[in-house]
């Protein structure tokens, strides 16, 4: 049946030649509205069916309501990242906020523009963020040009934020490290002085936390939601059975720091291998709060992710092939592994010696080159 419910209002809905076309009326859903948006479907259809798509009237639907369902649409069609989801939320709470009850369809390409500068001066966000809010608009102009709320996407108009402009990646050097873990230490001991052990748990987590990222490379949401059935301290492995793709899902063996800190945790009853003090029967959320402390007390910069970056350098450094270092970041190409590899001078100069001292390389003629190699230097 085309019609539905939606927020108690009936909405059509039908796909032509892959489109698909929809809109919610105004009317209740009761048995004879039901009828009335039948007929306005089936004209909907014969306009679409008579070439005709262009003359269905768009539905003035202002950027707040579209923003609202779309995030709704977004919560099911992201349940397998809600990483993704939290950071489409977030945006479309900024849009709702820059663009209000405006209709979706008189937004323009200068609108975004002045959406952009009013991030950056009043919120004063990084590229990042800009570059994660266009992406999350543009996905919304697409989900109301289904809904016939709007006709174009003036999101393609405008400039995003590139990946090299946006990223912002900070490698730990021993010093910062050593600095950043004392001070987890010293706070976790003066909370157990004052009678916090909550909060005294929560430094140890994320002590732990970091000290697994810098050791396996892996996410921190991968660690949180780990599971002590997930880790095989015989076998010295932990499993990720949940990711983003199908290299996400992997295996990883157990350097000893992880191991130890594994067995430590291991030895409480229960679930998760980082479970939950507020929520009960739940894993540890986000850290932010704790982590922002420690940075304060050990005088450093750095957000936690920034351990997982930190890993991969240090592998790269210590001539891991990248081949081998995506599948143990669970990437599934090696153009993700590269905005985790930061080399230094020292690393440049060190390449350099090494392919002096190696054997002279004879050049390769045009005769050398099979027809099919030579085909891909084109």
């Amino acid at each position: 049946m085309p019609i539905r419910a939606r927020n108690g209002k009936l909405e059509w809905r039908f796909e032509v030649n892959g489109h698909e076309y929809s809109r919610i009326t105004d009317l209740e859903d009761t048995a004879r509205n039901r009828i009335k948006a039948q007929r306005l479907e089936a004209e909907a259809r014969r306009l679409v069916l008579e070439g005709r798509g262009p003359e269905l009237r768009l539905q003035v639907q202002p950027l707040s309501s579209a923003a609202d369902s779309f995030k709704k649409w977004a919560e099911g069609e992201y349940s397998a990242h809600p990483n993704s989801w939290k950071r489409l939320s977030g945006s479309m709470t900024s849009a709702k906020m820059f663009f209000g009850r405006r209709p979706l369809s008189s937004v323009t390409c200068g609108d975004i523009e002045d959406f952009k500068v009013w991030r950056r001066t009043v919120h004063k966000v990084h590229e990042v963020t800009i570059r994660h809010d266009l992406h999350a608009l543009s996905l919304l102009f697409q989900y109301g040009s289904k809904h016939n709320w709007c006709k174009a996407n003036p999101v393609r108009e405008v400039e995003i934020p590139s990946d090299a402009d946006a990223l912002r990646m900070h490698v730990l050097s021993a010093a910062e490290e050593a600095k950043y873990f004392g001070a987890l230490e010293v706070l976790r001991q003066e909370r157990l002085a004052r009678k916090r052990p909550k909060e005294a748990r929560g430094l140890q987590d994320l002590h732990d936390l970091a000290t697994l990222m810098l050791n396996q490379g892996c996410r921190p949401e991968e660690l949180r939601s780990l599971q002590q059935s997930d880790v095989d301290l015989e076998r010295m492995h932990l499993t990720i059975r949940k990711g983003k793709s199908d290299a996400a899902r992997r295996r990883l063996l157990l350097t000893t720091a992880s191991r130890d800190v594994l067995k430590e945790r291991l030895q409480a009853p229960g679930r998760w291998v980082f479970p939950s003090a507020k929520n009960p029967g739940t894993h540890v959320g986000q850290h932010q709060r704790l982590h922002s402390v420690a940075l304060k007390k050990a005088n450093v910069s750095f957000v936690l992710y920034d351990c997982r970056h930190t890993f991969a350098t240090r592998a790269v450094e210590r001539g891991m092939e990248l081949p081998k270092l995506m599948a143990i970041l669970g990437h599934s190409n090696l153009r993700s592994i590269m905005k985790y590899v930061h080399m230094t001078q020292a690393h440049i100069d060190d390449g350099m010696r090494k392919f002096e001292a190696g054997s002279p390389m004879a050049p390769v003629t045009t005769a050398e080159v099979k027809p099919e190699s030579k085909k891909r230097l084109h």
